[in-house]
């Protein structure tokens, strides 16, 4: 599977807070909705999300953007001898998505954004 980019999803306490301070460090953000932004600078870009409570041992997300989602799929149906978890194809008004989730329980949104 071919992949684009790597934007990771964080947990904060508070995301105003969180998002004057990713601010002040240079980056831009913009709210995906009122309880999470999407902040970035030049190529680096993640997602802060408001927590209720933070507990790391939850695990992490992340999203990985592909060009053809159904690329991807393909490759993850192919995988054998290991037990694998996903969700096939949704399609979203930004685009398709598969959930997948790792070995030690990180999920994964991989996407195929519209263009």
């Amino acid at each position: 599977m071919k992949s684009k980019d790597i934007r990771p999803f964080i947990p904060v306490k508070e995301l105003a807070v969180s998002k004057a301070f990713y601010e002040a460090l240079g980056f831009i953000s913009d709210d995906a909705n009122e309880d999470m932004s999407v902040i970035s600078n030049g190529t680096c870009t993640f997602f802060l999300y408001q927590a209720a409570e933070i507990n790391f041992d939850a695990g992490l997300m992340f999203q990985l953007s592909v060009p053809d989602i159904q690329a991807a799929l393909n490759s993850i149906q192919k995988v054998k001898n290991i037990d694998i978890r996903y969700e096939p194809i949704k399609e979203e008004r930004w685009g398709k998505i598969i959930y997948l989730w790792g070995p030690s329980g990180e999920m994964w949104h991989i996407t195929e954004l519209n263009r």
